[in-house]
């Protein structure tokens, strides 16, 4: 499906643009595309994904915006991030990831936009729109989030034991979506998440703490 629609703010354009100089494909990923679909509020952060440096686009985008905004480059991680007229734009370069038992941080290599989706936390954060050429405004949904939103499930794109025990943060934030959403995290991530309760020992309190404030501020 196409949701040009969506894509509505000038950004999206300047972006495409950017992307095409650059040669480049590029797309908007994760809590935009989920909220435009569930039509909830947009929360002023948008998160772009380029199958190549993540930097050098968002350092393009700065190129033709007009007032020339600061790019705050996070050379560790591979992104940098910008502000447009009040939007926090994250840029980040398509990676795979791999993990060690002991840490949540991943070893990352440059990948493609399925490894990237691969890595994301649940299958309605893994859903992009295009931002290329004729398939500009595309949906990219590779692990059925359209449906998931529809059926108010939270699920892991690939085996949640290992996506969990990956990253132990991730078991906070399923609870936090389902209870920001009033969604049900699906029996096998239940599971998952009880299974590896004790590898969130491996996450920093502030971390913990960050996502206890998130569930507290629901409305249940």
């Amino acid at each position: 499906m196409n949701y040009t629609k969506a894509l509505h703010n000038p950004i999206f354009k300047i972006i495409a643009q950017a992307s095409k100089e650059l040669n480049v494909d590029s797309y908007v990923i994760g809590g935009f595309v989920r909220d435009y679909l569930l039509q909830r509020d947009f929360k002023k952060d948008i998160d772009i994904v380029a199958v190549g440096s993540g930097i050098e686009l968002a350092l393009k985008v700065s190129e033709l915006l007009p007032n020339k905004p600061k790019v705050q480059v996070f050379k560790n991680y591979g992104t940098a991030m910008l502000r447009y007229k009040e939007i926090d734009i994250e840029f980040v370069g398509a990676r795979k990831e791999s993990y060690q038992t002991e840490s949540r941080n991943p070893i990352v290599e440059n990948g493609t936009l399925k490894d990237d989706q691969n890595r994301r936390d649940f299958t309605i954060n893994a859903m992009a729109f295009s931002l290329n050429g004729s398939s500009y405004g595309d949906l990219v949904d590779p692990f059925n989030g359209v449906e998931d939103l529809k059926n108010k499930i939270i699920k892991t794109p690939l085996n949640p034991d290992i996506t969990y025990s990956d990253d132990p943060l991730r078991m906070m934030r399923a609870i936090r979506f389902a209870t920001q959403l009033n969604f049900e995290i699906e029996t096998d991530s239940l599971e998952a998440i009880s299974k590896n309760k004790d590898r969130i020992n491996i996450i920093s309190g502030e971390r913990i703490v960050d996502e206890l404030h998130k569930i507290l501020a629901s409305e249940k």
